[in-house]
């Protein structure tokens, strides 16, 4: 007879626990790379709160090579909508400064029209908040893997051993129980179960502030106006409360969208916030609409934190997203960290289970993604005491009166000299919130350093502004620059659409082709999947008809870049050699942590 308790139910490569972004994502990513999953999400659905909205660059690419941009950004803001930040007296009140704007920024390569972002990537930024993001990447990750996404399904007990890990999963539709044994895990469950399991700690600031956030519809048209302006920053001074307010759509957006997001700051011992009738209260006060038609779907509340994990990996369990790390909203960093994270580790996982990496190679998730993120959460809490150093500037508070307020308020925009100093901190203050709305190095131009990554002994490039400025490049662990190319049938192509899924590339000059045709030795012995082309302004394989990649190659025409699956640099030489094989077998090898 067979012993149930020490059998699985299921046996399966990889389980995922948890169907928010990191999990979704890493489900089809595994999909794609024609491995087997199971994803298992406690809740019965995706997230009903809005929660993150900002998608960056770098998250889009991911997005787009899974087949899922394009509905994305058919149901995101449009991006002539999210091209600006700015800054309010309120929205609405009986003072005639009610509402004036004191305070407007660039953002987000001002709707992709600035060269600079438009440059680092084919992929522009686009925002759709994760109620519904989740269930576009929910529909997508049931087509690429069916049935093999379980909403409602919960993980109870983990336990792993020197071969695998062993999960008792509660399928709370049933009220039964079953036992799933996978080779690796991925924790993306927020910290809920897994990181517990494996006594992870959560190091980092908690408490900065206490935010109540509320999900309503409402017609804000006739006030909300600046149609280009997707997050708006207002300070009440009839109230002396602060209100950050953005458009959720869902089918229009800008001053006509039809549901909004408003998150409300409470201090720590403030006991208002914990009275949903006392914040919507509060929130009406603060927004000038006492008794406007308001449709309050959801109220939430959550504390601002900057949080890491103390270890991203144990054994076979790895952590991805809020398991991993916590960031406060401002500068969208959490949700594309977690995406990101997906994107690091899939291909990695696949190379293992596929015997063309050995596992070793999983250990370099940890030191790539936890500097990554550390980065993040921290460029996240320094925007966030931005904000808060921008407003103690206005003096403004509840415990003042509404015209004590606004006299502190008009301040800004008055033309006495005495208040000149305070106007000239105000738009110092506003404008170093660019390193939150323009922080495209932050965003796109991360690197990483591991043993996956084969250093040339290059120094690591000066950049005289490490948040703003992204310096493209091919020195390894950097991500691939952006060029568009064209093929012989002058199709038009960006350089990043040359990495298939799971496949290594090697991209050599135009005069490189020794390199490309040991490349393709190379992939025969070793039994790696590995693509390799020449690309030049006049020869190749691929034409640089604006010399875009020959600006930014950093090699010769006859040197070679090798290109990992998720578009980081791995590797390179700036001319030809001797013996091209031996150069790439060995870089591969140390890459993939194969012994030789």
């Amino acid at each position: 007879m067979t012993d149930r308790s020490t059998t699985p139910d299921l046996e399966v490569p990889i389980l995922i626990v948890g169907g928010g972004a990191a999990g979704l994502t890493a489900s089809m990513l595994l999909s794609q790379l024609g491995v087997e999953t199971l994803l298992i999400n406690a809740w019965a659905d995706t997230s009903r709160l809005p929660k993150a909205h900002l998608l960056n660059q770098r998250t889009m690419e991911i997005l787009r090579g899974v087949g899922a941009d394009a509905m994305v950004y058919e149901r995101g803001t449009p991006p002539e909508q999210m091209a600006y930040t700015a800054w309010y007296a309120g929205l609405r009140g009986d003072d005639p400064d009610s509402g004036r704007q004191y305070g407007r920024m660039e953002s987000w390569g001002r709707g992709g029209t600035n060269p600079a972002w438009a440059a680092a990537s084919p992929c522009r930024q686009t925002n759709l908040p994760q109620i519904r993001l989740e269930p576009l990447l929910r529909q997508h990750a049931e087509e690429l893997g069916p049935d093999r996404v379980r909403f409602g399904h919960e993980a109870i007990a983990i336990g792993q051993d020197a071969d695998g890990v062993t999960t008792t999963v509660h399928d709370k539709a049933t009220g039964t129980e079953y036992r799933v044994r996978s080779r690796f895990l991925l924790g993306c469950d927020g910290g809920r179960t897994v990181g517990p399991s494996i006594g992870v700690t959560m190091d980092g600031v908690r408490d900065l502030a206490r935010m109540v956030t509320m999900h309503l519809t409402a017609d804000l048209s006739e006030w909300a106006r600046d149609p280009d302006v997707l997050i708006r920053w207002m300070q009440a001074p009839h109230v002396g409360l602060g209100v950050v307010m953005a458009p959720l759509g869902p089918d229009h957006w800008g001053p006509e969208s039809e549901e909004w997001v408003c998150h409300v700051n409470y201090l720590s011992d403030d006991t208002r916030a914990l009275d949903d009738d006392a914040v919507v209260a509060d929130m009406r006060a603060a927004l000038g609409l006492p008794d406007h038609e308001i449709d309050v779907h959801v109220v939430s509340r959550w504390s601002v934190e900057g949080v890491l994990a103390d270890k991203f990996q144990d054994g076979r369990i790895f952590l991805l997203g809020d398991a991993a790390h916590r960031h406060p909203p401002t500068g969208g960093l959490g949700l594309n960290s977690a995406i990101q994270d997906a994107h690091n580790i899939s291909w990695k996982l696949a190379a293992v289970l596929a015997g063309q990496a050995d596992e070793d190679l999983l250990s370099t998730y940890e030191p790539e993604r936890r500097v990554t993120t550390a980065r993040n959460v921290q460029r996240s809490l320094d925007n966030t005491i931005s904000h808060l150093t921008a407003t103690a500037l206005l003096g403004i508070s509840p415990e003042a009166g509404g015209e004590e307020n606004w006299a502190a308020m008009r301040r800004l925009w008055s033309d006495r000299d005495e208040d000149a100093e305070l106007q000239s901190a105000m738009r110092r203050a506003i404008a170093n919130q660019s390193m939150e709305f323009d922080e495209l190095n932050v965003e796109y131009g991360y690197t990483y350093d591991s043993s996956a990554i084969v250093a040339d002994g290059s120094p690591e490039r000066h950049n005289p502004d490490p948040i703003r400025l992204y310096q493209p490049g091919t020195r390894p662990g950097e991500p691939l620059p952006h060029a568009w190319l064209e093929d012989f049938t002058g199709h038009r192509l960006p350089v990043m659409d040359l990495v298939q899924a799971g496949h290594f590339l090697l991209i050599a000059g135009e005069q490189g082709h020794d390199w490309v045709e040991a490349a393709q030795k190379v992939a025969t012995d070793l039994g790696v999947t590995l693509d390799a082309v020449r690309i030049g302004h006049l020869d190749g394989d691929y034409f640089d008809p604006n010399s875009t990649w020959a600006r930014n190659r950093e090699i010769t025409d006859r040197g070679a870049i090798l290109v990992r699956p998720d578009r980081f640099v791995a590797w390179r030489t700036s001319a030809e050699s001797t013996d091209p094989a031996a150069e790439i077998t060995n870089a591969l090898t140390r890459i993939l942590a194969r012994t030789a």
